[in-house]
């Protein structure tokens, strides 16, 4: 058994060490442990040195601010220069795919050392008939690398609690959404569009997916409802701004679109009621396995997947439920709609009691939007935001919209700005227009009559 890590490579050493700056669960199981003299460079165990050294004392990973003092610091400028070409590499491999696995291999690596180094000094231990020092050594190798992780710890955590990375947050696309958001949805969390039917909720989360694509995240989106290539033309509306009709006639222009976009998206069809959560779970990991693994779902929408023969309400509680408890389990913020009654179709704001079929939703749910469009906004392109639930700030705002029907964007204004002001000032605009059209209709009949 080697005592080094070269065996595995010098890619994988510099993972390791991206592992523990974005880990901290993983930092925690690891630092007592792991050991600098495993590493074959000596900048390897000098970032190795300094991540634990700062751990041991603020119980969190070194910033980069942190890191550029420390690197200061070093008196030889080989190892200072080897250093700093080191942590380009490590922040390089922040993202890889395959951290999973190599945090598994080190652990295992260093846990076999710890066993190793037990058996090796109990030799002398057994030819003094010290046993019961034998056994408490080989438990405590057996014990190591066990995860120590018992939960928040409230008063030694408290840079931990307002690190700006605690929440990596998938922004909305809308300033004033993620502000109220606190940056948007994050890891574990489950955010619903609550509207009437024929209102845009598929519209608004296609506006949501089509924002993380553009900023490099990789989204999945559940159709349950549309077939998968109207909604990929859907999303080429929203990020093009082509009319939806038009589409046909830009097909160079889209994939030109297309080509500027880092982040990926899988558009997954499923029949109405034909599949439930587990289905859902089952293609993330098949997506995980292709190296296409999500940073987003999307599904549209909830209450169209598969629920147990059990009483409507009590299933579709569970099946919310269960939707955050996949969004918890693969570490991915997980969006989804659901219908608001017929009562909801003429309110000027929908709020949670106007939810369909199980109040328990909104209890299950992290953050709520509904989308009101009256008659008189469909003709003025207007409509109104409601924030009903956040978890992550304040909630009872209604922020003025403008819905583009030809391509399927949103903008979402606050109240009082200059763009607010006049989306309201369109929406009594509609209502006009709308006056205008019955008072025709009524002379219309009225002649028809006489």
């Amino acid at each position: 058994m080697t005592n080094k890590l070269s065996e595995y490579g010098f890619g994988f050493q510099v993972k390791v060490l991206a592992a523990m700056f974005t880990d901290r669960t993983f930092l925690q199981q690891i630092a007592d442990i792991i050991q600098p003299e495993y590493f074959e460079s000596e900048s390897n165990s000098w970032i190795l040195d300094i991540i634990l050294a700062h751990f041991r004392t603020y119980k969190t990973p070194p910033t980069k601010d942190v890191l550029k003092v420390k690197v200061t610091e070093i008196e030889h400028d080989v190892l200072k220069v080897a250093v700093v070409e080191q942590l380009k590499e490590v922040f390089r491999y922040m993202e890889s795919d395959d951290l999973s696995f190599v945090k598994d291999e080190i652990l295992r690596f260093c846990k076999n050392q710890e066993i190793k180094h037990a058996i090796m000094d109990s030799v002398n231990l057994l030819k003094n008939g010290n046993y019961d020092e034998i056994k408490t050594k080989i438990d405590s190798a057996m014990k190591a690398g066990a995860d120590t992780n018992i939960g928040h710890e409230y008063k030694s955590q408290v840079a931990l609690r307002y690190n700006e990375a605690a929440r990596h947050t998938i922004t909305t696309g809308w300033d004033v959404v993620d502000d109220l958001m606190d940056g948007g949805l994050a890891p574990g969390e489950l955010g619903v569009v609550m509207a009437p039917a024929g209102i845009g909720k598929s519209w608004l989360l296609i506006n949501i997916g089509a924002n993380a694509i553009r900023n490099g995240k990789n989204v999945v989106h559940f159709t349950l409802e549309l077939n998968e290539n109207y909604v990929g033309q859907r999303y080429d509306s929203v990020i093009t701004g082509i009319p939806a009709q038009n589409l046909k006639n830009h097909q160079e222009e889209i994939e030109d679109k297309m080509s500027r976009i880092d982040g990926e998206l899988v558009i997954k069809y499923y029949p109405t009621k034909s599949v439930g959560v587990m289905a859902l779970k089952a293609h993330i990991e098949k997506s995980s396995m292709l190296n296409k693994a999500p940073d987003l779902v999307i599904v549209d929408y909830a209450d169209l997947l598969k629920v147990s023969a059990k009483d409507k309400h009590e299933a579709l509680e569970e099946l919310y439920e269960e939707l955050r408890g996949m969004a918890g389990e693969y570490g991915i913020p997980v969006w989804t709609a659901t219908q608001a009654g017929r009562a909801a179709l003429e309110e000027d704001i929908i709020e949670a009691d106007k939810i369909a079929a199980s109040y328990g939703k909104v209890m299950v749910s992290d953050f709520i939007m509904s989308l009101s469009r009256k008659v008189q906004d469909k003709l003025s392109g207007t409509g109104r935001v409601h924030i009903v639930k956040n978890r992550f700030g304040p909630d009872g705002m209604t922020l003025p919209s403008k819905i583009n029907t030809n391509n399927g964007q949103f903008q979402f204004f606050e109240p009082d700005t200059s763009q607010g002001k006049a989306t309201k000032k369109d929406m009594k605009s509609g209502e006009t227009m709308m006056k205008k059209n019955l008072s025709e209709k009524f002379k219309d009949l009225g002649g028809s009559l006489g």
